[in-house]
Protein backbone atom coordinates (compact mmCIF):
# COMPACT_ATOMS: atom_id res chain seq x y z
CA UNK A 1 0.00 0.00 0.00
CA UNK A 2 1.45 3.88 -0.63
CA UNK A 3 -0.43 5.31 2.69
CA UNK A 4 2.01 6.50 4.58
CA UNK A 5 2.53 4.14 7.71
CA UNK A 6 2.32 7.47 10.24
CA UNK A 7 -1.02 8.68 8.32
CA UNK A 8 -2.01 4.60 8.90
CA UNK A 9 -1.40 4.32 12.32
CA UNK A 10 -3.68 6.93 13.02
CA UNK A 11 -7.05 4.98 12.63
CA UNK A 12 -7.50 1.40 13.83
CA UNK A 13 -9.62 -1.20 11.71
CA UNK A 14 -12.68 -2.43 12.72
CA UNK A 15 -13.75 -5.42 10.31
CA UNK A 16 -16.58 -8.05 10.98
CA UNK A 17 -17.05 -11.33 8.82
CA UNK A 18 -19.92 -12.89 7.86
CA UNK A 19 -19.17 -16.38 6.27
CA UNK A 20 -21.32 -18.42 4.68
CA UNK A 21 -20.88 -22.49 4.64
CA UNK A 22 -22.60 -24.93 2.55
CA UNK A 23 -23.47 -27.66 4.52
CA UNK A 24 -22.02 -31.02 2.50
CA UNK A 25 -25.55 -33.06 2.78
CA UNK A 26 -27.06 -34.77 0.09
CA UNK A 27 -30.48 -33.21 0.03
CA UNK A 28 -31.66 -29.39 0.66
CA UNK A 29 -32.73 -28.08 4.08
CA UNK A 30 -36.40 -28.08 3.76
CA UNK A 31 -37.08 -30.44 1.13
CA UNK A 32 -35.66 -33.89 -0.51
CA UNK A 33 -33.73 -32.22 -3.96
CA UNK A 34 -30.75 -33.12 -4.92
CA UNK A 35 -27.13 -30.62 -4.13
CA UNK A 36 -24.77 -31.83 -6.39
CA UNK A 37 -22.28 -29.13 -7.64
CA UNK A 38 -22.04 -28.36 -11.51
CA UNK A 39 -24.90 -30.29 -12.74
CA UNK A 40 -27.44 -28.32 -15.67
CA UNK A 41 -29.32 -25.77 -14.64
CA UNK A 42 -32.81 -26.22 -12.97
CA UNK A 43 -32.54 -29.54 -12.78
CA UNK A 44 -32.85 -29.78 -8.93
CA UNK A 45 -35.96 -28.55 -8.64
CA UNK A 46 -39.44 -29.96 -7.11
CA UNK A 47 -42.23 -28.17 -6.30
CA UNK A 48 -41.37 -27.57 -3.03
CA UNK A 49 -37.98 -25.41 -4.27
CA UNK A 50 -40.86 -23.68 -6.44
CA UNK A 51 -43.03 -22.80 -3.75
CA UNK A 52 -45.88 -23.82 -4.91
CA UNK A 53 -49.25 -23.56 -3.62
CA UNK A 54 -50.06 -25.70 -0.48
CA UNK A 55 -46.50 -27.69 -0.56
CA UNK A 56 -45.01 -27.86 2.92
CA UNK A 57 -41.40 -27.17 4.00
CA UNK A 58 -39.51 -29.87 6.17
CA UNK A 59 -36.12 -29.27 7.81
CA UNK A 60 -33.38 -31.98 6.94
CA UNK A 61 -31.86 -33.17 10.53
CA UNK A 62 -28.54 -33.97 9.02
CA UNK A 63 -28.49 -30.30 8.36
CA UNK A 64 -29.17 -29.13 11.99
CA UNK A 65 -26.67 -31.97 13.33
CA UNK A 66 -23.92 -30.45 11.10
CA UNK A 67 -24.74 -26.97 12.55
CA UNK A 68 -24.32 -27.91 16.21
CA UNK A 69 -21.20 -30.21 15.28
CA UNK A 70 -19.81 -26.04 13.98
CA UNK A 71 -20.92 -24.62 17.07
CA UNK A 72 -19.12 -27.23 19.69
CA UNK A 73 -15.95 -26.50 17.78
CA UNK A 74 -16.13 -23.38 18.04
CA UNK A 75 -17.18 -23.55 22.18
CA UNK A 76 -20.49 -21.81 21.24
CA UNK A 77 -23.51 -21.89 23.40
CA UNK A 78 -26.12 -24.31 21.74
CA UNK A 79 -29.98 -23.68 21.53
CA UNK A 80 -31.95 -26.18 22.64
CA UNK A 81 -35.41 -24.72 21.29
CA UNK A 82 -34.79 -23.52 17.94
CA UNK A 83 -37.73 -21.54 15.37
CA UNK A 84 -37.25 -20.42 11.99
CA UNK A 85 -38.06 -17.79 10.58
CA UNK A 86 -39.27 -15.59 7.22
CA UNK A 87 -36.92 -12.84 6.27
CA UNK A 88 -38.91 -10.90 3.98
CA UNK A 89 -36.28 -8.98 1.69
CA UNK A 90 -37.09 -9.60 -1.90
CA UNK A 91 -34.53 -12.31 -3.49
CA UNK A 92 -35.12 -12.04 -7.20
CA UNK A 93 -33.73 -15.97 -7.45
CA UNK A 94 -35.86 -17.00 -4.42
CA UNK A 95 -39.31 -18.46 -5.50
CA UNK A 96 -40.70 -17.70 -2.45
CA UNK A 97 -40.24 -13.84 -2.21
CA UNK A 98 -38.83 -14.35 1.31
CA UNK A 99 -36.06 -16.66 2.44
CA UNK A 100 -36.29 -18.79 6.19
CA UNK A 101 -33.64 -18.08 8.29
CA UNK A 102 -32.88 -17.83 12.17
CA UNK A 103 -33.63 -14.87 13.62
CA UNK A 104 -34.36 -14.94 17.50
CA UNK A 105 -32.81 -18.55 17.98
CA UNK A 106 -29.74 -19.36 16.35
CA UNK A 107 -28.66 -22.91 16.55
CA UNK A 108 -25.39 -21.57 18.11
CA UNK A 109 -24.79 -18.44 20.30
CA UNK A 110 -21.40 -16.50 21.02
CA UNK A 111 -17.88 -18.77 20.79
CA UNK A 112 -14.73 -18.46 19.55
CA UNK A 113 -12.40 -19.14 16.89
CA UNK A 114 -8.50 -19.44 17.58
CA UNK A 115 -5.94 -18.40 14.60
CA UNK A 116 -2.27 -18.48 14.40
CA UNK A 117 -1.07 -15.33 12.80
CA UNK A 118 2.22 -15.37 10.59
CA UNK A 119 4.33 -14.14 12.93
CA UNK A 120 3.26 -16.98 15.09
CA UNK A 121 1.12 -14.98 17.40
CA UNK A 122 -2.15 -16.66 18.80
CA UNK A 123 -4.93 -14.37 18.00
CA UNK A 124 -8.82 -15.17 19.65
CA UNK A 125 -11.79 -14.19 17.39
CA UNK A 126 -15.26 -13.95 19.52
CA UNK A 127 -18.22 -14.99 17.51
CA UNK A 128 -21.85 -13.68 17.73
CA UNK A 129 -23.72 -16.54 16.27
CA UNK A 130 -23.79 -19.12 13.87
CA UNK A 131 -27.57 -19.86 12.31
CA UNK A 132 -28.58 -22.23 9.59
CA UNK A 133 -30.31 -20.89 6.84
CA UNK A 134 -31.29 -21.35 2.92
CA UNK A 135 -29.25 -20.42 -0.35
CA UNK A 136 -30.64 -18.72 -2.52
CA UNK A 137 -30.96 -19.24 -6.72
CA UNK A 138 -28.30 -17.69 -9.09
CA UNK A 139 -28.98 -14.77 -11.44
CA UNK A 140 -27.05 -15.30 -14.93
CA UNK A 141 -26.17 -11.84 -16.59
CA UNK A 142 -25.15 -12.45 -20.09
CA UNK A 143 -23.31 -9.28 -22.26
CA UNK A 144 -25.59 -7.86 -24.27
CA UNK A 145 -28.66 -10.00 -23.32
CA UNK A 146 -31.81 -7.87 -22.22
CA UNK A 147 -32.89 -10.41 -20.03
CA UNK A 148 -31.51 -12.26 -16.76
CA UNK A 149 -31.27 -15.96 -16.45
CA UNK A 150 -32.05 -17.81 -13.47
CA UNK A 151 -30.85 -20.97 -12.17
CA UNK A 152 -33.10 -22.01 -8.97
CA UNK A 153 -30.70 -25.18 -8.12
CA UNK A 154 -29.15 -23.53 -5.10
CA UNK A 155 -32.50 -22.00 -4.09
CA UNK A 156 -32.96 -24.08 -0.73
CA UNK A 157 -28.93 -25.07 0.03
CA UNK A 158 -28.73 -25.70 3.22
CA UNK A 159 -25.95 -22.82 4.60
CA UNK A 160 -24.71 -22.04 7.78
CA UNK A 161 -23.93 -18.50 8.83
CA UNK A 162 -21.05 -17.32 10.75
CA UNK A 163 -20.98 -14.12 11.94
CA UNK A 164 -17.89 -12.45 14.15
CA UNK A 165 -18.04 -9.69 16.63
CA UNK A 166 -16.13 -6.22 15.33
CA UNK A 167 -13.43 -7.66 16.77
CA UNK A 168 -10.91 -7.71 13.62
CA UNK A 169 -8.56 -5.40 13.55
CA UNK A 170 -6.38 -6.35 10.13
CA UNK A 171 -6.74 -8.55 7.26
CA UNK A 172 -4.00 -10.97 7.96
CA UNK A 173 -6.39 -11.93 11.00
CA UNK A 174 -9.37 -12.19 8.67
CA UNK A 175 -7.64 -14.22 6.05
CA UNK A 176 -6.16 -16.02 8.92
CA UNK A 177 -10.28 -16.82 10.59
CA UNK A 178 -11.30 -17.66 6.75
CA UNK A 179 -8.64 -20.08 6.77
CA UNK A 180 -8.71 -21.55 9.95
CA UNK A 181 -12.73 -21.47 9.45
CA UNK A 182 -12.27 -23.85 6.41
CA UNK A 183 -9.90 -26.24 7.61
CA UNK A 184 -12.84 -26.70 10.75
CA UNK A 185 -15.55 -27.56 8.21
CA UNK A 186 -13.44 -30.03 6.51
CA UNK A 187 -12.02 -31.79 9.92
CA UNK A 188 -15.62 -31.90 11.03
CA UNK A 189 -16.84 -33.76 7.36
CA UNK A 190 -19.85 -30.90 7.14
CA UNK A 191 -18.25 -28.79 4.05
CA UNK A 192 -16.07 -29.31 1.43
CA UNK A 193 -15.05 -25.09 1.96
CA UNK A 194 -14.68 -24.79 -1.42
CA UNK A 195 -14.43 -20.79 -2.36
CA UNK A 196 -13.97 -21.25 -5.99
CA UNK A 197 -17.46 -23.28 -5.95
CA UNK A 198 -19.53 -21.44 -3.63
CA UNK A 199 -19.48 -23.70 -1.14
CA UNK A 200 -17.72 -20.61 0.99
CA UNK A 201 -18.44 -17.24 0.68
CA UNK A 202 -17.30 -14.06 2.80
CA UNK A 203 -18.52 -10.50 3.64
CA UNK A 204 -16.51 -8.11 5.19
CA UNK A 205 -17.82 -5.25 7.57
CA UNK A 206 -14.95 -2.55 7.75
CA UNK A 207 -15.14 1.13 9.29
CA UNK A 208 -12.30 2.86 10.69
CA UNK A 209 -11.78 5.13 14.46
CA UNK A 210 -8.73 7.10 15.74
CA UNK A 211 -7.10 5.35 17.74
CA UNK A 212 -8.21 7.37 20.94
CA UNK A 213 -11.89 7.06 19.92
CA UNK A 214 -14.50 5.34 21.32
CA UNK A 215 -17.40 5.39 18.82
CA UNK A 216 -17.02 2.78 15.60
CA UNK A 217 -17.05 4.45 12.48
CA UNK A 218 -19.78 4.21 9.67
CA UNK A 219 -19.80 0.46 7.97
CA UNK A 220 -18.98 -0.42 4.70
CA UNK A 221 -19.61 -3.75 3.54
CA UNK A 222 -17.29 -5.59 0.89
CA UNK A 223 -18.55 -8.54 -1.42
CA UNK A 224 -17.62 -10.48 -4.53
CA UNK A 225 -14.48 -12.10 -2.75
CA UNK A 226 -13.67 -15.62 -4.17
CA UNK A 227 -10.48 -16.08 -2.58
CA UNK A 228 -8.95 -15.99 0.67
CA UNK A 229 -6.42 -13.51 -1.29
CA UNK A 230 -9.21 -11.56 -2.20
CA UNK A 231 -10.50 -10.86 0.95
CA UNK A 232 -6.84 -9.39 2.12
CA UNK A 233 -6.86 -7.52 -0.46
CA UNK A 234 -10.36 -5.81 -0.55
CA UNK A 235 -10.02 -5.35 3.26
CA UNK A 236 -6.49 -3.77 3.05
CA UNK A 237 -7.91 -1.10 -0.27
CA UNK A 238 -11.35 -0.14 1.48
CA UNK A 239 -9.17 0.70 4.89
CA UNK A 240 -7.08 2.86 2.99
CA UNK A 241 -10.13 4.14 0.79
CA UNK A 242 -11.49 5.30 4.59
CA UNK A 243 -8.46 6.70 5.93
CA UNK A 244 -8.13 8.67 2.66
CA UNK A 245 -11.44 10.29 3.17
CA UNK A 246 -10.88 10.91 6.94
CA UNK A 247 -7.82 12.57 6.12
CA UNK A 248 -9.69 15.34 3.60
CA UNK A 249 -12.69 15.56 6.12
CA UNK A 250 -15.00 13.79 3.84
CA UNK A 251 -18.18 11.56 4.96
CA UNK A 252 -17.69 7.84 4.79
CA UNK A 253 -21.09 6.80 3.35
CA UNK A 254 -22.66 3.10 4.89
CA UNK A 255 -22.97 1.69 1.63
CA UNK A 256 -22.65 -2.05 -0.09
CA UNK A 257 -19.47 -1.97 -2.34
CA UNK A 258 -18.08 -5.13 -4.75
CA UNK A 259 -14.59 -5.80 -4.89
CA UNK A 260 -12.70 -6.30 -8.69
CA UNK A 261 -9.91 -8.31 -7.76
CA UNK A 262 -8.22 -7.24 -11.80
CA UNK A 263 -7.96 -3.46 -10.96
CA UNK A 264 -7.70 -4.05 -6.88
CA UNK A 265 -10.41 -1.33 -6.79
CA UNK A 266 -13.75 -1.52 -4.98
CA UNK A 267 -16.93 0.27 -6.81
CA UNK A 268 -20.45 1.51 -4.87
CA UNK A 269 -22.93 -1.23 -5.44
CA UNK A 270 -26.03 0.59 -2.86
CA UNK A 271 -26.32 3.12 0.23
CA UNK A 272 -26.89 1.14 3.44
CA UNK A 273 -30.47 2.48 4.73
CA UNK A 274 -29.58 2.89 8.91
CA UNK A 275 -31.81 0.13 9.94
CA UNK A 276 -32.36 -2.71 7.88
CA UNK A 277 -36.54 -3.81 8.02
CA UNK A 278 -36.48 -7.73 6.97
CA UNK A 279 -40.12 -7.86 8.84
CA UNK A 280 -38.79 -11.16 10.57
CA UNK A 281 -41.52 -13.42 12.23
CA UNK A 282 -41.91 -17.35 12.56
CA UNK A 283 -42.30 -19.37 9.57
CA UNK A 284 -45.96 -21.11 10.28
CA UNK A 285 -45.13 -23.40 8.43
CA UNK A 286 -42.21 -25.34 10.41
CA UNK A 287 -42.74 -26.24 13.77
CA UNK A 288 -39.90 -25.46 16.82
CA UNK A 289 -37.16 -27.62 16.78
CA UNK A 290 -35.76 -29.22 20.34
CA UNK A 291 -32.14 -30.15 20.95
CA UNK A 292 -32.36 -32.30 23.78
CA UNK A 293 -29.46 -33.54 25.33
CA UNK A 294 -29.36 -36.89 24.49
CA UNK A 295 -29.32 -35.35 20.55
CA UNK A 296 -26.47 -33.04 21.57
CA UNK A 297 -24.42 -36.30 24.02
CA UNK A 298 -24.85 -38.02 20.27
CA UNK A 299 -23.44 -35.82 18.34
CA UNK A 300 -20.74 -34.58 20.93
CA UNK A 301 -19.75 -37.97 21.17
CA UNK A 302 -19.02 -37.99 17.56
CA UNK A 303 -16.88 -34.83 16.89
CA UNK A 304 -13.25 -35.95 15.43
CA UNK A 305 -10.37 -34.54 17.29
CA UNK A 306 -9.80 -30.93 16.00
CA UNK A 307 -6.81 -28.94 14.58
CA UNK A 308 -5.83 -27.01 17.78
CA UNK A 309 -6.19 -30.23 20.07
CA UNK A 310 -3.61 -32.05 17.39
CA UNK A 311 -1.25 -29.22 17.25
CA UNK A 312 -1.03 -29.07 20.87
CA UNK A 313 -1.18 -33.32 20.81
CA UNK A 314 1.89 -33.35 17.95
CA UNK A 315 4.83 -30.48 19.38
CA UNK A 316 3.69 -32.10 22.94
CA UNK A 317 3.17 -36.10 22.61
CA UNK A 318 5.51 -36.24 19.57
CA UNK A 319 8.33 -33.59 20.26
CA UNK A 320 7.40 -31.72 16.39
CA UNK A 321 8.49 -28.60 15.96
CA UNK A 322 5.70 -26.19 15.30
CA UNK A 323 5.87 -25.74 11.68
CA UNK A 324 6.19 -29.63 11.51
CA UNK A 325 3.05 -29.81 13.59
CA UNK A 326 1.53 -26.86 11.55
CA UNK A 327 1.77 -28.48 8.46
CA UNK A 328 0.57 -31.84 9.43
CA UNK A 329 -2.91 -30.52 10.74
CA UNK A 330 -3.76 -28.79 7.77
CA UNK A 331 -6.07 -31.54 6.74
CA UNK A 332 -7.62 -34.30 8.75
CA UNK A 333 -6.33 -36.95 5.97
CA UNK A 334 -2.96 -36.10 6.87
CA UNK A 335 -2.86 -35.37 10.29
CA UNK A 336 -4.84 -39.39 10.88
CA UNK A 337 -2.73 -40.66 8.56
CA UNK A 338 1.23 -39.73 10.58
CA UNK A 339 -0.58 -40.65 13.98
CA UNK A 340 -0.98 -44.38 12.44
CA UNK A 341 2.54 -44.64 10.94
CA UNK A 342 4.16 -43.32 14.29
CA UNK A 343 1.83 -46.14 15.77
CA UNK A 344 4.71 -48.30 14.13
CA UNK A 345 7.84 -46.47 14.85
CA UNK A 346 9.77 -43.84 17.52
CA UNK A 347 10.61 -41.64 14.55
CA UNK A 348 8.48 -39.29 14.80
CA UNK A 349 10.35 -36.33 13.10
CA UNK A 350 11.44 -39.00 10.60
CA UNK A 351 7.44 -39.27 9.93
CA UNK A 352 6.59 -35.73 9.74
CA UNK A 353 9.79 -35.47 6.88
CA UNK A 354 8.58 -38.33 5.04
CA UNK A 355 4.81 -37.31 4.93
CA UNK A 356 5.59 -33.03 4.58
CA UNK A 357 8.50 -34.90 1.64
CA UNK A 358 7.78 -37.49 -0.34
CA UNK A 359 3.98 -38.40 0.68
CA UNK A 360 3.03 -34.93 -0.01
CA UNK A 361 4.63 -34.54 -3.05
CA UNK A 362 2.69 -37.83 -4.33
CA UNK A 363 -0.38 -36.48 -3.20
CA UNK A 364 0.23 -33.37 -4.93
CA UNK A 365 0.67 -35.48 -8.39
CA UNK A 366 -2.74 -37.46 -8.10
CA UNK A 367 -5.89 -36.27 -9.71
CA UNK A 368 -8.56 -38.08 -7.48
CA UNK A 369 -11.07 -35.81 -5.52
CA UNK A 370 -10.34 -38.68 -2.38
CA UNK A 371 -7.45 -38.32 -0.89
CA UNK A 372 -5.77 -41.68 -0.65
CA UNK A 373 -1.99 -42.56 0.86
CA UNK A 374 -0.04 -44.24 -1.20
CA UNK A 375 1.92 -46.35 0.93
CA UNK A 376 0.29 -47.98 3.83
CA UNK A 377 1.69 -47.09 7.08
CA UNK A 378 3.12 -49.70 8.65
CA UNK A 379 5.13 -50.12 5.04
CA UNK A 380 6.39 -46.31 5.30
CA UNK A 381 7.29 -47.39 9.11
CA UNK A 382 9.18 -49.57 7.39
CA UNK A 383 10.93 -47.66 5.51
CA UNK A 384 12.03 -44.94 7.71
CA UNK A 385 13.56 -48.13 10.01
CA UNK A 386 15.42 -49.12 7.22
CA UNK A 387 16.82 -45.74 6.32
CA UNK A 388 17.50 -45.12 10.22
CA UNK A 389 19.50 -48.51 10.56
CA UNK A 390 21.36 -47.24 7.60
CA UNK A 391 20.14 -50.05 4.63
CA UNK A 392 19.37 -47.67 3.36
CA UNK A 393 19.88 -43.81 2.52
CA UNK A 394 17.13 -41.33 2.67
CA UNK A 395 17.73 -40.58 -1.32
CA UNK A 396 17.59 -44.22 -2.44
CA UNK A 397 14.51 -44.58 -0.14
CA UNK A 398 12.56 -41.66 -1.64
CA UNK A 399 13.71 -41.57 -5.20
CA UNK A 400 14.16 -45.34 -5.85
CA UNK A 401 12.47 -47.58 -3.24
CA UNK A 402 9.30 -45.07 -2.44
CA UNK A 403 8.05 -44.76 -6.24
CA UNK A 404 7.29 -48.22 -5.98
CA UNK A 405 6.03 -48.86 -3.17
CA UNK A 406 3.80 -46.75 -4.31
CA UNK A 407 2.99 -49.28 -7.41
CA UNK A 408 3.09 -52.66 -5.68
CA UNK A 409 1.42 -51.46 -2.30
CA UNK A 410 0.87 -54.79 -0.93
CA UNK A 411 5.13 -55.10 -1.20
CA UNK A 412 7.56 -54.78 2.05
CA UNK A 413 9.74 -52.25 2.03
CA UNK A 414 12.66 -54.41 2.58
CA UNK A 415 11.21 -56.80 -0.31
CA UNK A 416 11.02 -53.77 -2.74
CA UNK A 417 14.48 -52.72 -1.75
CA UNK A 418 16.19 -56.53 -1.50
CA UNK A 419 14.46 -56.60 -5.44
CA UNK A 420 15.73 -53.18 -6.49
CA UNK A 421 19.25 -54.35 -5.09
CA UNK A 422 19.74 -51.12 -3.16
CA UNK A 423 20.69 -52.13 0.47
CA UNK A 424 23.88 -50.34 1.55
CA UNK A 425 26.98 -52.18 2.03
CA UNK A 426 28.08 -51.63 5.35
CA UNK A 427 30.87 -54.40 5.90
CA UNK A 428 33.88 -53.31 6.24
CA UNK A 429 35.66 -56.12 4.50
CA UNK A 430 33.43 -55.56 1.54
CA UNK A 431 33.91 -51.90 1.12
CA UNK A 432 37.60 -52.11 2.14
CA UNK A 433 38.79 -53.44 -1.70
CA UNK A 434 36.48 -50.75 -3.61
CA UNK A 435 38.33 -48.01 -1.34
CA UNK A 436 41.40 -49.20 -1.88
CA UNK A 437 40.69 -49.47 -6.38
CA UNK A 438 39.66 -45.91 -5.75
CA UNK A 439 42.44 -44.35 -4.02
CA UNK A 440 44.48 -46.59 -6.50
CA UNK A 441 43.56 -45.05 -9.05
CA UNK A 442 43.51 -41.12 -8.24
CA UNK A 443 47.22 -40.89 -6.64
CA UNK A 444 47.64 -36.98 -7.91
CA UNK A 445 44.89 -36.44 -5.73
CA UNK A 446 45.49 -37.94 -2.57
CA UNK A 447 49.05 -35.91 -2.90
CA UNK A 448 46.49 -32.66 -3.69
CA UNK A 449 44.36 -33.70 -0.89
CA UNK A 450 47.36 -34.51 1.63
CA UNK A 451 48.49 -30.66 0.57
CA UNK A 452 45.21 -29.35 2.22
CA UNK A 453 42.82 -30.01 -0.44
CA UNK A 454 40.40 -31.72 2.14
CA UNK A 455 37.29 -31.00 0.16
CA UNK A 456 38.70 -33.89 -2.25
CA UNK A 457 37.51 -36.51 0.22
CA UNK A 458 34.46 -36.26 -1.34
CA UNK A 459 35.49 -37.17 -4.52
CA UNK A 460 36.63 -40.48 -3.39
CA UNK A 461 33.09 -41.13 -1.67
CA UNK A 462 31.43 -40.11 -4.48
CA UNK A 463 33.77 -42.56 -6.50
CA UNK A 464 33.25 -45.56 -4.15
CA UNK A 465 29.08 -44.94 -4.31
CA UNK A 466 29.11 -45.03 -8.06
CA UNK A 467 31.32 -48.78 -7.94
CA UNK A 468 28.91 -49.37 -5.18
CA UNK A 469 25.97 -48.29 -7.27
CA UNK A 470 24.81 -46.15 -4.28
CA UNK A 471 24.62 -49.48 -1.75
CA UNK A 472 28.02 -48.41 -0.18
CA UNK A 473 26.84 -46.90 3.43
CA UNK A 474 27.98 -42.91 2.91
CA UNK A 475 28.95 -42.52 6.88
CA UNK A 476 30.70 -45.96 7.21
CA UNK A 477 32.46 -45.41 3.35
CA UNK A 478 33.29 -41.76 5.02
CA UNK A 479 34.87 -43.40 7.97
CA UNK A 480 36.90 -45.65 6.25
CA UNK A 481 38.47 -43.33 3.68
CA UNK A 482 39.61 -41.00 6.44
CA UNK A 483 41.23 -43.70 8.18
CA UNK A 484 42.70 -44.79 4.52
CA UNK A 485 43.94 -41.56 3.65
CA UNK A 486 45.86 -40.75 6.92
CA UNK A 487 47.95 -43.65 6.73
CA UNK A 488 48.86 -43.11 3.32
Amino acid sequence: MNMQAEVRNKYRAVIGLEVHVQLLTNSKIFCGDETQFGVAPNTQLSVISLAHPGTLPKLNKRALEYAIRMGLACQSEISRLNIFDRKNYFYPDLPKGYQITQDRTPICRGGMVEVTLNDGRPVSIRLNRIHLEEDAGKSIHVEGEPDTLVDFNRAGMPLIEIVTEPVINTSEAAAAFLTEIRKLVRYLGISDGNMEEGSLRCDANVSIMPVNATAFGNKVEIKNMNSFRHVQRAIDVEVERQITLAERGERIISETRTFDADSGKSYSMRVKEELNDYRYFPDPDLSPVEVTEEWLSSVRASMPELPQALFHKFTTNYKLPAYDARILTESRQIASYFQEVCRHTTNYKGVSNWIMGPVKACLNELTSVEVVFPVKPVILAELIQLVDTGKLSFSVASQQVFPVLIKQSGDSALAVAQQLNVIQESNHDQLLPVIDEVLKAFPDKIAEYKKGKKGLKAMFIGEVMKRTRGKADPKITDELITRKLQEV
